[in-house]
Formats: structure tokens, sequence, C-alpha cells
């Protein structure tokens, strides 16, 4: 499984983001996915997971209320709709997958809070 994130970038506090990411490969394999973050000098923290079918989801409580993660699996893919964004969130955002093998990550995409 092969995972890839886009959407991240530079936005000004109180705005919104969405970040993709797109599975490829042996993605049957695949049942959870979610969304890490990691800021400058801090440990890698999830942010939000959401379930094979979809169905739950969950949040760090940092973010409730203003992030949204959804889930295709038709296409393959997570998305992760950031509302109200605070110069806090300022990371590396990483989204992962949890197989039947391991846990994959993808490379990461930044995204910049300025207040």
């Amino acid at each position: 499984v092969q995972l890839v994130e886009s959407g991240g970038g530079l936005v000004q506090a109180g705005r919104s983001l969405r970040l993709s990411c797109a599975a490829s490969g042996s993605t049957f394999s695949i049942n959870a996915m979610g969304w890490h973050r990691q800021a400058p000098g801090k440990q890698r923290e999830a942010v939000a997971t959401i379930t094979s079918g979809g169905g739950s989801s969950s949040y760090a409580d940092s973010v409730k209320g203003r992030f949204t993660i959804s889930r295709d699996n038709a296409k393959n893919t997570i998305d992760l709709q950031m509302n109200s964004l605070k110069p806090e969130d300022t990371a590396v955002y990483y989204c992962n997958a949890d197989t039947w093998y391991k846990t994959i990550w993808g490379q990461g995409t930044q995204v910049t809070v300025s207040s």
C-alpha cells in the first residue's frame, strides 16, 4: 500500500484547508485510516481516525468540532476538512493506513497557520 497526501499550504488563522490522502496498491488490506501531525520539536500525535467502513470516527480533543475526517472507499481516499484553523495547528500532517501487515505512512504535507 502507498499513500500520497495533498492539500497542505499556508493559511491565515480562522480559515479552512482540506487535506486528501489517496491509497494505492493492495488497498483491500486496509482497515482503519487516519491523520497524525507533528509540529517542530514535538512528538507525532493522532488527529483523527476513521474505521474501514467509514461509519465511526474519533478525534483528538484539540481538533474536535473543527476537523472532520471522511472516507471514500470507492476512490480509496480519505479527507480531513480543517476549519477554524489556529496557529497551533501548524505541523506536518501524515496520513496513515492500518493494513493486515503493518501501518503504512504517507510522506506528509505541511500545514502552516499564520496569526
